[in-house]
């Protein structure tokens, strides 16, 4: 979002970008658009109703006051869960004003009645009508109520309310796109734009990440997800220890917590978040292959990044991955076993 908005600035266009959590106002025309406590508060009541969304009600009253004042001719939103903005004042004020609207979907949140992902339960009932919802406990979580049924028709509603013709909807994977075209928002055009990442930045790096972690005449596979759950594949990488001859090999998870890594079976290294891309890009250029057994995805810029970096990726055929596979040397696999036969054929080194 925030190279779109570096990008119009230098095109001349009068860009201004809003986000909701984690980063301070910067200027006039770079500025968070919620309070702290709007968002705990937010966070709170939806643990308790199951309503996000439904809040942010002060805090999205004075981003709709900047919007009035800027007068747009284009807004573009991005995910607009997370507990910062009122969706209905949102979208009520957009189908009222003459701007033309892009809408770019990183999940499946905008048409479900409350999670933003379903292949893992295999869930369909957001094709008729979400109800009885078996991911209630998962991100968004509700400790009580289950209101996904209102949700669904709730946002069916809303997000319909701007005129055909106005709005579009981009996905980065045509998988996504696919879906959007079975769900209720399904009347909008969809534009597919995959996402990419900087080649400048990304890219094969030389460095001293195998002589730091005693890792120069092993088969190394990384592995690269924050938060780091069963969802991302860990519990595939735990069974994956179990398979390898760590004298001839090792595992490199980057991005768990310290909680997470105290834990890790011999062999296995465990490191926190990167402090920068560069330090991720070294990371990537010292590793042999690249392990993505996520079981949930749109479109993992972290295949790209290694990919970029000259790593081949290993990767599930889950969501949007396929898309993101580029390289000769890179795999789509189905599960666990596919992955370990898939790697040893990479470049011939037995590692297991």
């Amino acid at each position: 979002m925030r190279n779109l908005h570096e990008e119009l600035k230098e095109q001349g266009v009068d860009s201004y970008i809003f986000w909701g959590r984690r980063h301070e106002t910067i200027s006039d025309h770079e500025a968070c658009c919620a309070s702290k406590l709007g968002v705990y508060a937010h966070g709170i009541l939806s643990r308790l109703t199951d309503r996000v969304g439904f809040y942010s009600k002060r805090d999205t009253r004075r981003l709709l006051e900047r919007l009035e004042a800027i007068d747009p001719d284009v807004v573009h939103l991005h995910n607009i869960h997370g507990y910062y903005i009122n969706i209905e004042m949102i979208f009520e004020w957009l189908a009222n004003h003459r701007c033309q609207v892009k809408w770019t979907l990183h999940d499946c949140w905008a048409f479900t009645g409350h999670c933003p992902y379903f292949t893992y339960v295999n869930c369909d009932r957001w094709l008729a009508s979400c109800h009885d919802c078996p991911q209630k406990r998962e991100y968004p979580k509700s400790f009580l109520a289950d209101a996904s049924e209102r949700n669904f028709h709730d946002k069916k509603h809303l997000f319909n309310l701007v005129p055909l013709g106005r709005m579009e909807i981009v996905t980065p994977s045509q998988w996504l796109a696919d879906l959007v075209g079975r769900s209720f928002l399904s009347k909008y055009p969809v534009t597919v734009k995959h996402n990419t990442v900087d080649r400048s930045v990304f890219k094969p790096t030389p460095g001293d990440f195998r002589k730091r972690y005693s890792l120069e005449d092993k088969f190394v596979i990384l592995g690269v997800a924050s938060p780091w759950t069963e969802r991302k594949g860990l519990d595939d990488f735990m069974r994956l220890a179990h398979y390898l001859d760590f004298s001839k090999c090792a595992i490199v998870l980057v991005g768990l917590s310290l909680k997470q890594i105290k834990v890790l079976p011999q062999g296995v290294i465990g490191l926190t978040r990167t402090d920068s891309p560069q330090e991720l890009v070294g990371i990537y250029s010292a590793t042999d292959v690249f392990l993505n057994p996520t079981r949930e995805d749109n479109y993992p810029t972290v295949n790209l990044e290694a990919e970029a970096c000259g790593t081949p990726v290993v990767t599930y055929s889950t969501g949007g991955c396929p898309e993101t596979v580029r390289c000769e040397g890179s795999r789509v696999v189905d599960d666990l076993n596919g992955a370990i036969r898939a790697m040893k054929e990479i470049n011939g080194k037995v590692f297991a």
